[in-house]
């Protein structure tokens, strides 16, 4: 277990926009875009200097929910390998992985997969899941999402370090070749992903980094101060990586199309307000920007690449 993002510094990267079109968020300029949009803001990403691109995962929304969620999802793992081919330098993260809906040798499988052919770029994020009519298209329980994560994690990682994991099959240990070998040594770093306590605990206690989905209930400064208690009462390593995601951000003027809480100025004025997180000693900020096109999109990158994040650092 290991934090990735170099101690003193501050990571930025996105949730890639059209891969994914719940109507939460997702801009109307998406809807028409395919594989040549998203390689674009990709390679915007990797230039700008972003430390990763995700993409999140869904199998298959059932209806009614697909009225607000919509049917669009791309696959995490085929998506995340279709951009490693077209970059070299960027991190690519599952936000989130529903560790539920596979075993969890599926998961390491894809995951040491990936990071062997990317080289040693792949970031496991996980997440116990949301959507109950989903888990019972799948015949997967949900109730027991939850414990699935903790019980997966542990298995997980022994895929990522041992060549021949044991695993308890029926009450017979059992090992299990698992080939080729991620890259980076001891396997892609987990993030465990989520704003609830057990979420929170599970992030302090099993993993190697925090990706909060929106603010905790307990304030986003307690909920660092607990983590930061729970490893310590655990004798765990203190580097850790703190994520957060923030308010949508529109380098330039306010349109009257952008939601309130968008956050537009100048890239000082926006620095400004992100700082106010690195000063609370998180390391890790998931952005997404708002545009009007790809290309507009690309050109936030760019400038907040070169503007904005070298404000950002400690």
């Amino acid at each position: 277990m290991a934090a990735i993002i170099p101690e003193g510094t501050t990571a930025w990267g996105i949730q890639l926009p059209v891969q994914s079109q719940s109507t939460i968020y997702a801009q109307p300029w998406e809807v028409d875009c395919g594989a040549a949009e998203l390689e674009l803001i990709a390679r915007a990403a990797e230039s700008a200097g972003a430390f990763y691109v995700a993409v999140c995962d869904h199998v298959g929304i059932p209806r009614p929910a697909d009225d607000s969620m919509s049917a669009t999802w791309y696959d995490t793992v085929a998506t995340l390998g279709w951009i490693a081919g077209f970059t070299e330098s960027v991190h690519l993260l599952s936000h989130v992985f529903v560790l539920a809906y596979r075993h969890p040798m599926v998961t390491a499988k894809a995951f040491c997969t990936l990071d062997h052919l990317s080289g040693g770029r792949a970031i496991l994020g996980v997440g116990a899941g949301h959507l109950e009519s989903e888990f019972a298209m799948l015949g997967t329980d949900y109730e027991s999402r939850g414990k699935r994560v903790e019980q997966d994690i542990p298995k997980i990682r022994s895929a990522f370090v041992e060549s021949y994991p044991v695993l308890d099959v029926g009450g017979e240990s059992i090992e299990v070749g698992m080939s080729p070998r991620p890259e980076r040594a001891g396997g892609p770093p987990i993030w465990v992903g989520g704003s609830s306590p057990a979420a929170i605990r599970r992030a302090a206690q099993l993993a190697d980094g925090w990706l909060p989905q929106g603010p905790p209930e307990m304030g986003t400064a307690a909920a660092i101060d607990r983590i930061r208690d729970l490893r310590a009462a655990a004798d765990m390593p203190e580097a850790f990586d703190l994520g957060v995601n923030c308010e949508p951000v529109h380098l330039g003027r306010r349109t009257d199309d952008m939601s309130k809480w968008t956050l537009t100025g100048s890239a000082d004025e926006v620095a400004e307000r992100l700082r106010r997180y690195v000063a609370l000693g998180i390391n890790q900020l998931q952005l997404r920007f708002i545009a009007h096109s790809a290309e507009g999109y690309a050109e936030q990158l760019e400038q907040f690449g070169a503007e904005v994040a070298p404000q950002l650092q400690p």
